[in-house]
């Protein structure tokens, strides 16, 4: 006999949970199961930031760049047995690429998914959301450690990850997908200098 209170709850018991939590956190549902987080704290924010502003300027927005790539911050996704995940970055192949009407939920596997690990998310990222992001399509991952001042670079092969790349400190990143740029590793970590005027 099935115990009620370990009985699986319904997306929609799911998704009125993940409505009601308090604004100092974050909810994401995968495998019939809401997970809750702390929201992102400054040091994790700056890594999103700054790779975002790579990645994204020379791939997404930047003309003269290489270009080809729709890069999103946060983007809240509806994929297979996750009605609702979002990884810190997303990047998604220009040609493959719908945007979904204001209305609907982003529902497209994407390309390239980068997470920014957290002493209050790490083991949830590296054990529930590196699984699942494989075993849905995904093709890339970055796993970024701000303590430690590391990105691991992981490819997809099968249904499982393979570490293709690991850069660490301030050495400069070249890293697939997009290595065709080059990533100062330096502007992520927060006591990094700031930019300097014009440049």
């Amino acid at each position: 006999m099935v115990d009620p209170a370990k009985a699986r709850r319904s997306d929609a018991e799911l998704w009125a949970e993940l409505e009601a939590l308090p604004s100092n956190v974050r909810g994401e549902i995968i495998d019939g199961e809401l997970h809750v987080m702390p929201r992102s704290r400054p040091r994790h924010m700056r890594v999103a930031t700054v790779l975002g502003r790579y990645v994204g300027g020379a791939f997404d927005f930047d003309e003269d760049g290489p270009g080809g790539w729709v890069i999103l911050v946060e983007p809240g996704i509806e994929l297979p047995g996750a009605p609702e995940v979002a990884p810190n970055l997303a990047g998604w192949r220009r040609e493959r690429f719908t945007w979904p009407s204001d209305d609907e939920p982003l529902r497209l596997v994407p390309d390239w998914v980068c997470e920014v690990l957290s002493p209050s998310n790490a083991v949830y990222d590296r054990r529930i959301k590196f699984p699942f992001y494989a075993r849905v399509g995904v093709s890339w991952l970055w796993g970024v450690e701000p303590r430690d001042r590391t990105v691991e670079v992981r490819r997809r092969e099968g249904d499982h990850w393979i570490v293709v790349a690991t850069f660490a400190g301030e050495e400069p990143m070249r890293a697939e997908p997009f290595d065709a740029i080059e990533v100062p590793l330096a502007r992520l970590w927060a006591d990094a200098p700031s930019e300097p005027s014009g440049g």
